[in-house]
């Protein structure tokens, strides 16, 4: 590796005064401070506006020792040789669950999943510029993004602890080769086991810093040649365990699936929203807002020729960015794929630059109240959407004291039209719902089953039993209410949730949420034997006449053939 005092775009500039060459930058108190207003975020609001987040408690609940109170021994079991990866949090729920109780594991490991990505960020920016800097305060921006908001928890954990090993990893490199190979094996597997997508950012990292802080690197071939071998080295490390877990696992991710099935963003639309997932929180534009701080930083850093960067995390960004626009948005039953990539592109590229590493007093001063400002902003605006968000908690909480222990329910929702959907937490990335997994809240709550628990193979060691299969799916969604009164609907969805059909005979109640908008293909028309038991306003609990048939001259004129995707 070169001299730390090389530099690779441009020389560093260097301040007109002499009094004003040297400002020692500091940025441990913005983050601990940061730690500090997201441990109260986690602390205060137990079921954060976060999409998948919900789901995970109810399922973290029954492996820490709910599956044994009824009714949920009838419904579910616990198989590990069902999954290898992404299981972190479940093996955390299972061993440290029934010591220190749910709630608190849960809300640790949200805690983690915010601040780990930017902290092992901040700590491998540190390595590589030997100290700390005001640019790492801008790091922390990067804790909210959609895949945060999206609730994908150990995706985020796995993030974070990428990028913290690759900091050690970057301290090995320079020792024995064997033992930074088994290093990489027993960090690999690690990370196999908490997510299998904080392998290969953990592998694009170790890439990018067995490159070269220039790019000079490649114009020897002595040197070039060496590349290639560390190269080759650290891939076969990384692929091992993984390899070795997939070739004898009983299942693989998506295997349910069947099939590819794959989604592509093919539209520029989808393609530019795709890369803001790795800023996008509740609302697109206030969170370009505060982006736009940083993005001046930058520009001023480039204007004043006072920016070093790192060669080798430059390819690794690029090649991330590529993976951002090739890849599939779904496929193998697997969703937001390609908005896992923009977030990591978006960490290494904050990583591999190093704006005013030499400041004048009055430019600091700018730099730190600029990143201060913009962080410490966003996280009240992200805070002030939490608050919001618990209205619409409590909602669902009150309804539930009205379902009885062991009871079936239909989760469902008002769905509203694309164009009235409201700038608020119930979305995130411009058009997706935060509230879709607050129904599975019953299982803790109300010790009723609810068919949308992740259970599915290769990805959860969470198992249906037989008798209940046809009324679960493994990763569900929350269809309109539509579905039960328009023939046509019902048909579309039931053709992949097929616990739709023949609902009366298989559920007790019907739980709607967002039910306070109008649903863009029904209304407020619920089907017959169907009865409002509780209004709530975001929640409402309808109780379901096994014994009532349907009329099929009370189709409502408004229902279509099929779903507005």
């Amino acid at each position: 590796m070169a001299n730390l005092d090389q530099i690779f775009s441009t020389e560093v500039h260097r301040a007109e005064k002499p009094q004003d060459v040297v400002v020692r930058q500091a940025s441990t108190a913005p983050l601990l401070v940061f730690m500090v207003l997201v441990a109260i975020l986690v602390g205060l609001f137990k079921f954060p506006p976060l999409l998948d987040y919900a789901n995970h408690y109810a399922r973290m609940w029954l492996l820490a020792g709910g599956i044994e109170e009824a009714p949920f021994p009838e419904i579910y079991t616990i198989e590990w040789n069902r999954t290898f990866t992404n299981v972190g949090i479940d093996l955390l729920a299972r061993c440290i669950g029934p010591v220190i109780g749910v709630s608190l594991l849960a809300r640790a490991l949200l805690f983690l999943a915010i601040v780990l990505p930017p902290s092992g960020a901040i700590v491998l920016h540190r390595r590589l510029f030997g100290g700390s800097y005001y640019w790492q305060i801008g790091m922390l921006y990067l804790a909210w993004c959609a895949t945060l908001i999206g609730g994908f928890i150990n995706f985020q954990i796995g993030l974070g602890l990428a990028l913290l090993f690759a900091t050690v990893d970057h301290r090995l490199q320079s020792g024995s080769a064997v033992r930074l190979f088994l290093w990489r094996v027993a960090v690999s597997l690690l990370l196999t086991v908490v997510h299998i997508f904080s392998v290969g950012f953990f592998l694009a990292i170790v890439c990018g810093l067995e490159f070269s802080w220039r790019f000079d690197v490649l114009t020897s071939r002595t040197a070039v040649l060496r590349l290639v071998g560390r190269l080759a080295a650290a891939i076969i490390a990384c692929l091992l365990p993984p390899l070795a877990l997939a070739l004898t696992a009983a299942d693989l991710p998506g295997s349910q699936a069947g099939d590819i099935m794959a989604v592509w963003n093919d539209s520029p639309i989808l393609l530019i929203s795709n890369l803001l997932s790795a800023v996008c929180t509740y609302v697109a534009l206030v969170d370009v807002i505060f982006l736009v701080p940083i993005l001046l930083v930058c520009s001023r850093a480039i204007a004043a020729k006072n920016l070093r960067i790192h060669a080798g995390l430059v390819v690794t960004a690029a090649g991330l960015l590529a993976l951002s626009i090739l890849s599939p948005l779904h496929a193998f039953g697997t969703g937001w794929i390609s908005w896992r990539f923009p977030i990591m592109a978006a960490l290494v590229g904050m990583v591999m630059i190093c704006p005013f590493q030499k400041v004048g007093r009055r430019q600091a001063v700018i730099v730190f109240l600029a990143l201060n400002v913009v962080v410490f902003g966003r996280t009240a605006w992200i805070g002030f959407n939490w608050w919001r968000g618990q209205t619409d908690v409590a909602s669902v909480e009150k309804v539930l004291e009205a379902v009885p222990a062991g009871a079936a329910i239909l989760p469902l929702q008002h769905e509203p039209a694309l164009g009235d959907i409201k700038p608020d937490q119930r979305h995130y990335a411009f058009s997706q719902d935060t509230f879709r997994h607050l129904p599975t809240m019953a299982v803790p709550l109300a010790h009723a089953f609810v068919p949308t628990l992740f259970s599915a193979q290769g990805k959860q060691p969470l198992a249906v039993l037989p008798a209940w299969s046809e009324k679960s799916v493994p990763e569900g969604n929350l269809f309109s209410t539509g579905v039960l009164s328009c023939p046509g609907l019902m048909a579309e969805a039931a053709s992949f949730t097929p616990y739709l059909v023949n609902w009366r005979s298989k559920f007790d109640f019907i739980l709607v949420v967002n039910a306070d908008v109008v649903d863009q293909y029904v209304g407020d028309v619920m089907p017959a034997g169907a009865h409002l038991l509780k209004d709530a306003g975001f929640a409402r609990l309808y109780g379901i006449d096994r014994n009532a048939t349907p009329v099929l001259d009370a189709v409502p004129a408004s229902c279509p053939d099929s779903f507005h995707w």
